[in-house]
């Protein structure tokens, strides 16, 4: 016959722990409120054999749930800790497009190109900054030209030592793209160009209202 005590509370012998020995279970049939886990994590098992379906009432803190701080911008990882999202989201895109037509003929020193210019804070000195060049150009025979992409005065990148140059009979009309994922290391504004100069032969066109130019400014999280 089984034997019921009924008792108002429990205290151990020493200390405030009690103890339920090995091979031994604690059942709960009733709801369990989740105010009453009030130390260490779900994880750390403090009632043993407690079913999840037994807490019915009440929400269980944050902190309850794992180690770590929990915010709105953490998430609980399989290991019981609260840590930060991973790298790699997209925080914000910026971009500006040119329709003004640009004949540069310059040949010994690198242009700006009208427009191509396009300023961006990123929000952590972490953050990558992925530019994206989409440049429309025309140019007759036996011409062509080399970009470069800027960060404020630093230099980027650049196409390559030796202009591209386009033989053909008639005009050469293109569409070039270029991209660079760039490490600022700064939370200051910072403003990317791009400039271009072309062979000796004489001038090339960018961009006009039919056919646009583009750069584009992502900032990637780490």
């Amino acid at each position: 016959m089984a034997s019921k005590i009924k008792v108002d509370q429990i205290e151990g012998s020493t200390g405030s722990s009690i103890t339920i020995p090995s091979g031994q279970t604690l059942t709960i049939t009733d709801g369990l409120a989740s105010s009453t886990i009030t130390s260490g994590t779900l994880a750390d098992a403090r009632i043993p054999n407690l079913n999840a379906s037994k807490i019915t009432a009440g929400t269980i803190a944050t902190a309850r749930l794992g180690s770590g701080t929990a915010s709105s911008s953490t998430f609980l990882r399989g290991d019981g800790t609260f840590a930060a999202a991973g790298g790699g989201k997209v925080n914000q895109v910026l971009q500006t497009t040119s329709t003004t037509s640009q004949a540069i003929s310059s040949h010994s020193s690198f242009v700006d190109i009208t427009n191509m210019t396009l300023a961006i804070t990123p929000s952590a000195s972490d953050s990558k900054i992925y530019v994206i060049v989409n440049l429309n150009y025309d140019c007759s025979a036996d011409r062509g030209f080399q970009i470069k992409i800027l960060r404020d005065s630093t230099v980027i990148f650049t196409e390559n030592s030796n202009k591209t140059t386009y033989t053909s009979s008639s005009t050469m009309s293109g569409r070039s793209f270029y991209d660079k994922l760039d490490s600022p290391s700064t939370t200051s504004q910072i403003t990317y160009k791009v400039q271009a100069q072309t062979d000796s032969s004489g001038a090339v066109n960018f961009q006009d209202n039919s056919n646009p130019s583009s750069i584009t400014l992502m900032e990637v999280l780490a």
